[in-house]
């Protein structure tokens, strides 16, 4: 495979609207090495993005706020993992607003995003904007509701480590 591929689409909150500023960032690892940040943009004022890698490997997206940001308290993230990148794709995107909940589907899309950050974020060699990071992660995920208790054994699980995190930077 050779050339590139896009990667485009829109994010949005579940009531419609579009969310301006996310990062969506694009991840990838050869051959079994280490994850590295392929490239990444932000959203537009009406939720759109679009990316440009080289075709290859399987990619991984990350859709996150940024703790620099003024919304970095405002979404939970979500990751999609393991995605050919042999052609153009769109992902549109829902996230879920801090203090909600949108039921079980997205509060596991939310929660499986925070645990690849949690080992993005293990590894960031700038530890400052890590536990910058850490910290706004422990904002909200101590506002996430949550509808089952075996959730919520994963969420505070998060917490403790993203306070340690936080802490140890």
């Amino acid at each position: 495979m050779s050339g590139e591929i896009s990667i485009y689409g829109k994010i949005q909150g579940y009531d419609q609207k579009p969310i301006f500023m996310v990062q969506v960032s694009i991840w990838r690892e050869d051959n079994f090495g280490p994850q590295y940040e392929a490239d990444r943009t932000y959203t537009s004022e009406d939720g759109t993005y679009r990316l440009s890698v080289p075709s290859g490997t399987p990619i991984t997206l990350r859709f996150d706020t940024h703790w620099s940001l003024t919304n970095s308290t405002e979404w939970h993230p979500s990751v999609v993992a393991n995605i050919e990148a042999g052609h153009d794709v769109v992902f549109n995107r829902y996230l879920m607003h801090v203090g909600t909940t949108e039921g079980v589907m997205a509060e596991i899309d939310a929660l499986a995003a925070y645990q690849f950050c949690a080992v993005w974020t293990a590894r960031q060699t700038d530890r400052e904007s890590a536990r910058k990071y850490a910290e706004s992660t422990v904002s909200r995920l101590s506002q996430m509701k949550i509808s089952l208790p075996e959730l919520d054994e994963f969420r505070t699980k998060l917490i403790d480590f993203f306070k340690g995190q936080a802490e140890s930077s």
